[in-house]
C-alpha cells in the first residue's frame, strides 16, 4: 500500500521564485526511500509540505496525498490530524527541536496528556517504553534530565521517540545522521531499521551522504534545483549513475575505500564506495591530501605535549576529558583527530585554541607558548590570529543579528589594516571560494541553510589567514560537493601559505582524504596513531577497527550492525 504520493508537485514563492518543480515520488508501508542532493536542493522543503509545512504565501500545484488524504489545501484541523496519527518527523539538529528549558519527560509526554488525554503516570510510562525502544540505557533516570545534559547521539534517539509518540504509518527522517560519529550513526540507523520493521513504518529518509543511502534504502530519488533528475534502485542508481547530476555527486563522494592512484586534490579524483561497491583493490592506498614530509618534524608549527583536562562536577565522579594527549603537526601539515563523541575532540581542540585552561601539558604554536587562556585583548588577538577554529555546529557559530558578509568583514577588519572597500572586495572573494556568491553577502543566518551556515563560517576563519586552522567536524554538515569544494579549497591554501591543519572529524573518508596524519581518540587517551592510509587499512586498535566497520557503505548488514557489542574485547 502506497503511504505517501507526491504527483507533479510544484511550489512558488510570492515573488515567483520557483523551489519545487514537477516533483514526483512515492513511498510505500514497509520501504525505506532515499532523497539525496545537495543544500538547496528542495529535500527539506518536499519533506516538510508532507506535513502541510509550506513556506508562507506559496503557491503550489499538483498533489501531496499522505495515507489516501490529501495535504494541498487541506483545513488547519485535517492537518493536525495527519501530523499526529499518520507522520512523525525527525528532524537534523535535535537541540533546535527540543525546547532547552524543558526536561526530556516533559517533551515527550506533551502531546501523550494533551492529545491522547493520558494521565500523567501513563504518560510517563509510555515515554519510558519508548525511550527503551530506542536503546536509550536508563530511560527512568532521563526523564529528570534536560538536553544540554545529554549528548547528540541520545538527543537525536529522544527526537526520535517523540516521533513515535503517535505510532506513524510514516517516518520522515531529515539528515538525522549528520552530525553524529561513525559508531553512533550506526547505532541509530539501526534503531531506525528496527523500529521501521517491528511497526511496518514507511521510511523517507533524506541525506546527502551516499553510501548511506545505498546501505538502508531501497529505492533512492536523487533532486537538484527542485527537480527529481533520477531514480531507482538505490544500489543500482549509485553504481551506474546516468544523470550528469547524480554522476558529479558520486565522484564528488569521498572513500576509506582503496583508490586508484590519481592527482591530489580535486573532487573528481576520489572513487567511492557506492561506485565500486565496497569492494576491496589489490595496491596499497594511495594518500591524497597535499604531501608534508613529516619525517622528522624539524619544524613543528605546533607541538602540544602530555595535555591533559579534567572536569569536576559537584556530586558526581570527575571526567577525565583528555588524558596526557600528545601530539605534533609539522608546518603545512594536517593531523586528524577521530573518535565518538565524548571522546576528548573537541576538548583538546579548545584548548589549543585557548577558549579552555589545561590542567597539565604544554602547548606550543610555532615556538610560542599558548598554554594558557588569553587574558588581554593583545593576547586574545595574538592568540587567533596563530589559531582559528571552525566550530561543528552551523547554528550557533553566527551571530543571528549579522549578516553573512558583514561577519566576515569584521573579522578582517580587526585583524587587518585594509579600506572599507578592500574589506569587502575581499569577503566576497572569499564567499566565491566557499561555494557561495555576493547574494549570500547580505543574508542572516536564519535564512541560509546548514550548509551555507557553516560555508560562511570557513571563509571568516579563513579570512585572518592563521598559522594554524582548528576544523572541528567543520565539513560534517556539508553535502558531497560543497564538502569537496571546502576541501579543495584548504588543501589549495595548505600549499599557497603552508597552513597547518588539525582536522577534528567522525568522517573517516574525509580524514583519508584531507590528513597524512592521524591519531584515534577513545575516553580522552590516544589509542593509536600513524600514517593515515596505513592506520585505515591496517589499525591496529580494536577500537579502530570498531570506527571502520561502522563506516556505512551498500553491502551494509544492519541486523548484525544492531547485533555488534560495542565494548566487548576494546580495552577501557
Amino acid at each position: 500500500m502506497t503511504l505517501l504520493d507526491i504527483s507533479r508537485y510544484t511550489l512558488d514563492l510570492p515573488d515567483g521564485t520557483r523551489l519545487l518543480d514537477g516533483v514526483s515520488l512515492s513511498v510505500a508501508a514497509g520501504e525505506t526511500v532515499g532523497l539525496v542532493g545537495e543544500s538547496g536542493s528542495g529535500k527539506s522543503l518536499t519533506a516538510r509540505s508532507v506535513i502541510g509545512l509550506q513556506p508562507r504565501g506559496a503557491t503550489t500545484t499538483g498533489s501531496v496525498r499522505l495515507d489516501g488524504r490529501e495535504v494541498l489545501g487541506a483545513p488547519v484541523g485535517d492537518l493536525l490530524t495527519l501530523r499526529r496519527s499518520s507522520a512523525g518527523m525527525v528532524f537534523q539538529d535535535p537541540r533546535a527541536g527540543i525546547n532547552p528549558v524543558r526536561t526530556i519527560g516533559d517533551h515527550l509526554t506533551e502531546t501523550l496528556r494533551l492529545v491522547e488525554r493520558r494521565s500523567a503516570a501513563d504518560a510517563e510510562a509510555r515515554a519510558i517504553e519508548l525511550l527503551r525502544a530506542v536503546r536509550l540505557p536508563r530511560p527512568e533516570d532521563h526523564l529528570r534530565q534536560y538536553p544540554h545534559e545529554l549528548s547528540g547521539g541520545m538527543l537525536q534517539r529522544v527526537m526520535i521517540a517523540g516521533a513515535l509518540t503517535s505510532s506513524p504509518r510514516l517516518l520522515i527522517c531529515d539528515e538525522p545522521t549528520t552530525a553524529l560519529d561513525v559508531t553512533t550513526q550506526a547505532e541509530i540507523i539501526a534503531v531506525l531499521g528496527e523500529q521501521r520493521a517491528t511497526r511496518g513504518m514507511g521510511m523517507l529518509f533524506i541525506t546527502h551522504d551516499l553510501n548511506l543511502a545505498a546501505s538502508i534504502c531501497g529505492r533512492v530519488y536523487v533532486m537538484n534545483a527542485g527537480r527529481i533528475e533520477e531514480e531507482g534502485d538505490a544500489r543500482q542508481v549509485f553504481r551506474d549513475p546516468q544523470a550528469p547530476y547524480t554522476r558529479r555527486l558520486v565522484a564528488a563522494t569521498p572513500t576509506i575505500a582503496v583508490a586508484q592512484p590519481a592527482a591530489a586534490g580535486t573532487a573528481a579524483d576520489a572513487t567511492t564506495d557506492v561506485a565500486a561497491d565496497a569492494a576491496p583493490a589489490p595496491h596499497p592506498p594511495v594518500d591524497t591530501a597535499p604531501h608534508v614530509d613529516l619525517s622528522p618534524p624539524v619544524d613543528l608549527m605546533l607541538d602540544v605535549r602530555s595535555l591533559s583536562k579534567t572536569y569536576r562536577m559537584h556530586g558526581k565522579p570527575p571526567v577525565h576529558a583528555v588524558v596526557d594527549a600528545t601530539i605534533e603537526i609539522a608546518r603545512g601539515g594536517a593531523l586528524a583527530v577521530v573518535g565518538e563523541s565524548g571522546s576528548g575532540k573537541s576538548t583538546l581542540a579548545r584548548m589549543i585554541v585557548g577558549l579552555e585552561a589545561a590542567d597539565a601539558g604544554d602547548i606550543l604554536v610555532d615556538g610560542a607558548a599558548r598554554t594558557g587562556v588569553p587574558r588581554s585583548r593583545a593576547e586574545r588577538l595574538a592568540h587567533s590570529r596563530s589559531v582559528q577554529m571552525v566550530f561543528q555546529d552551523p547554528y550557533l557559530s553566527l551571530d543571528p543579528r549579522i549578516p553573512a558578509g558583514r561577519a566576515i568583514e569584521d573579522a578582517l577588519r580587526l585583524h587587518s589594516t585594509l579600506s572599507t572597500r578592500d574589506a569587502r572586495t575581499r569577503v566576497l572573494d572569499l564567499l566565491e571560494q566557499v561555494g557561495l556568491g555576493e547574494r549570500h553577502a547580505p543574508a542572516r543566518p536564519r535564512t541560509l541553510s546548514g550548509g551555507q551556515r557553516q560555508r560562511v563560517a570557513i571563509a571568516r576563519a579563513l579570512a585572518i589567514e592563521p598559522d594554524v586552522l582548528v576544523m572541528d567536524e567543520a565539513t560534517s554538515a556539508l553535502d558531497v560537493s560543497v564538502q569537496a569544494q571546502v576541501l579543495d579549497l584548504v588543501a589549495r591554501i595548505r600549499r599557497e601559505r603552508g597552513l597547518t591543519v588539525l582536522f577534528i572529524s567522525h568522517d573517516l573518508a574525509v580524514v583519508r582524504r584531507v590528513c597524512e596524519q592521524t591519531v584515534v581518540m577513545r575516553n580522552g587517551e590516544i589509542v593509536e596513531r600513524g600514517a593515515t592510509a596505513a592506520l585505515l587499512e591496517q589499525p591496529q586498535h580494536p577500537y579502530t577497527r570498531l570506527l571502520l566497520d561502522s563506516v556505512p557503505r551498500p553491502d551494509w548488514d544492519l541486523d548484525a550492525l544492531a547485533a555488534i557489542d560495542r565494548t566487548e574485547g576494546i580495552p577501557a
